[in-house]
């Protein structure tokens, strides 16, 4: 085990082995559309617990990113309950809901949206200074991430001085920076070819396990998603476990 790893693995939150970081109870969630009503979650089900990678393999407009919205707390559900670490979220104000986002959960998309004005080591301390981290710990453990996931030479170069796949490693540094509880990815590799896209996951699984998070990973590739601890998808508004 190397230094950035202990370093990653005490970084990780505690959290008692039978209890999940993440569960989404009896989520419901519908939309307008025109004079009728479209039900795209219904009771919907998931546990997430920590060091575990969950994929979430559904086709397009079963409502994966509808799941991982309300699982961020960027969208409420209609009925049910997100509970971070058995504390429900639903009561939670507008500030309160954004402390926890910025604190306990990461986010990587499938475009990376890094600023292009700053260095890839610069994009990683951002976070970590928004959160009040001095500038020398947040550039130290910077650059402990990048350098983990492959990028040691790269701290200095901006995204446009990048390939697709480092943008996107530099994407998930940035994701993990403050150490959140909870990691949700929304297809990460879906811009990025087939070799290029195992090399990211391959990364991502090894930082959610040597970190401890609790990762959902939207994926329509299944040789991606049978890397994964376990595979769910979205069947009549449900989720149901495919093993």
């Amino acid at each position: 085990m190397d230094e950035t790893t202990t370093i990653m693995e005490s970084a990780a939150p505690a959290a008692a082995p039978d209890k999940p970081i993440l569960f989404l109870h009896e989520i419901a969630r519908r939309f307008r559309q025109g004079g009728s009503t479209l039900d795209i979650l219904k009771g919907a089900e998931l546990a997430v617990w920590a060091g575990q990678s969950v994929a979430l393999v559904a086709p397009s407009g079963a409502g994966k990113s509808t799941l991982l919205q309300i699982a961020g707390m960027l969208e409420r559900p209609d009925a049910g309950e997100v509970y971070i670490d058995s504390v429900s979220t639903s009561h939670l104000t507008d500030a309160q809901r954004t402390r926890i986002r910025r604190t306990d959960i990461g986010f990587v998309y499938q475009f990376h949206h890094l600023l292009p004005e700053f260095s890839a080591l610069e994009n990683v301390m951002l976070p970590q200074m928004i959160r009040g981290l001095k500038k020398g710990e947040a550039r130290q453990r910077a650059a402990e991430l990048l350098s983990y996931l492959g990028l040691k030479e790269r701290l200095t170069h901006r995204p446009a001085e990048l390939s697709g796949g480092e943008q996107q490693r530099v994407a998930i540094a940035r994701a993990v920076a403050n150490a959140p509880r909870i990691l949700l990815a929304d297809e990460p590799t879906g811009n990025l070819d087939v070799r290029t896209s195992e090399h990211v996951f391959t990364t991502l699984n090894q930082l959610v396990r040597a970190s401890g998070l609790a990762a959902i990973v939207a994926t329509h590739n299944l040789d991606i998603a049978a890397q994964m601890d376990r595979r769910v998808t979205i069947r009549d508004g449900a989720v149901v476990e495919l093993d």
